[in-house]
């Protein structure tokens, strides 16, 4: 047996990878189904807002994706009222209409084809950070796969309903995986349904430590090296798919009707 005893840390991070990895499993859901599981965990996460905030994932087709349509809310998505809209949000398949604002998406879409499902919300303390108009501070462990990626747009370009909105949040996203709006909310991008829902929690919970600490005393930053290296180990593909597993399962003990 080997001695994990004597063993370097790195050795200790690739066989955790590996185990993780190795032992794993898919959780079956089709896309249409983690879809609306997604938007149902992000209610019960306080990204409700009443009907602001879009959710989208890339179909089947090229250049097209699901989303849910006008009027329902975030607690209200089942897989089958999901609707399919093109690049010019003309309705392919479902009832109903698309949030003007997923406009935006389109653009983060055709510039990010790493990028498979994109979350806008407003939740309340990512709201209250962007109307102090100062960037997302990582400076905790848990917050870490924000640190180096999450943008920050400190100049609001109004409703993001028209082409100009989505150059300039596409621009300001650039690489990377999440951008806090300044005087609007948060968007995060994602390459798996279950990534994008993920770092969305994440990300209203590093706005609220942050608002926290910030009324307490000044925020002190964490070395940059080992930031980074708890980027890379805490935001992965199986990781992200484990840890959105338990948040399915919480919200399915509530809204087994999303599922329908």
């Amino acid at each position: 047996m080997t001695n994990t005893l004597s063993m370097t840390k790195q050795e200790l991070v690739s066989i955790a990878q590996e185990r993780l990895d190795r032992e794993a499993t898919d959780n079956g859901w089709s896309a249409r189904q983690r879809l609306a599981l997604a938007c149902r965990i992000l209610f019960d996460g306080g990204h409700d807002s009443g009907l602001a905030g879009q959710i989208t994932c890339r179909a089947g087709e090229p250049g097209t994706f699901l989303t849910q349509q006008l009027g329902l809310g975030f607690d209200e998505i089942t897989s089958t009222n999901l609707i399919q809209v093109d690049r010019d949000l003309q309705v392919l398949a479902g009832s109903g209409i698309p949030n003007p604002a997923n406009r935006f998406h389109t653009w983060i879409y055709r510039e990010r084809p790493d990028v498979n499902c994109i979350i806008h919300t407003h939740p309340t303390h990512v709201a209250a950070l962007s109307m102090l108009e100062v960037p997302l501070e990582v400076s905790h462990m848990d917050t870490t796969p924000l640190h180096d990626d999450c943008a920050f747009l400190k100049t609001w370009p109004g409703v993001p309903v028209g082409n100009e909105e989505g150059v300039i949040i596409a621009g300001a996203l650039g690489g990377k995986r999440a951008i806090l709006l300044a005087h609007h909310g948060m968007l995060v991008a994602g390459s798996s349904i279950e990534e994008a829902c993920v770092l969305a929690l994440l990300m209203e919970r590093a706005a609220r430590l942050q608002l926290l600490a910030m009324g307490a005393g000044t925020i002190q930053p964490i070395p940059t090296a080992l930031a980074s290296e708890a980027h890379d180990w805490i935001s992965t593909a199986r990781r992200d798919s484990v840890t959105f597993n338990y948040f399915a399962r919480r919200a399915l003990r509530q809204h087994a009707d999303c599922l329908l």
